[in-house]
């Protein structure tokens, strides 16, 4: 049996334009940056590694400033056209022989160990499709098998990311309500809400 390897991909490319042009990657969660915390979740969580995609806008600040071990930096100078671009280049930086991967936003900072290791324990080969759901609503974090990388690569455009992929085939749903929250921050408000500085 082939051995199944999962990294994560953690989106962090976004330029926080609602947010006055913050770079969310280095907003102040817990005390670190929210792109080590998403780096913490995967790697608590079980995943084998991680690649994260950066935005040209922030990506020399975010290296300077956000302490993120052994993952993969990955630059997308396509940033500005959607996170289908960051996806795109994240893919392309996985490592040979991963079956799958584990997409993650940086900005989710309620997404907690236990919701990615309820999402691997699904997995069971290189044609998997999983999904954490709350109460019965898909989001995120997202398991994509590696079977599925070109109709991804092929279909995903702008800001929709994987939701052709995920509307055009069966998505096993693993129920994380209570374990985590899948709620992204995007305004002031968000931000005071989750106590980010």
């Amino acid at each position: 049996m082939t051995e199944l390897r999962v990294p994560a991909l953690v989106l962090a490319a976004g330029g926080g334009s609602r947010l006055g042009g913050r770079p969310k990657a280095l907003l102040r969660y817990r005390g670190r940056p929210l792109l080590e915390h998403a780096l913490g979740v995967a790697r608590e969580g079980g995943c084998d590694g991680a690649v994260a995609v950066l935005g040209a806008a922030a990506a020399a600040e975010v290296r300077e400033r956000a302490d993120t071990g052994d993952c993969l930096l990955v630059d997308n100078p396509e940033w500005r056209t959607g996170l289908s671009s960051s996806l795109r280049a994240g893919l392309a930086a996985l490592p040979a022989g991963a079956s799958a991967v584990l997409v993650l936003l940086v900005d989710t900072p309620g997404v907690t160990a236990e919701a990615v290791r309820r999402l691997l324990a699904v997995h069971a080969g290189r044609t998997d499709l999983a999904a954490c759901a709350y109460a019965g609503r898909r989001a995120h974090p997202v398991l994509i098998g590696s079977a599925h990388f070109p109709e991804l690569l092929a279909t995903a455009t702008g800001d929709a990311g994987a939701r052709a992929l995920l509307a055009k085939h069966p998505v096993t749903l693993v129920d994380c309500t209570g374990a985590a929250v899948p709620d992204d921050l995007d305004t002031p408000a968000d931000l005071a809400r989750w106590g980010i500085a």
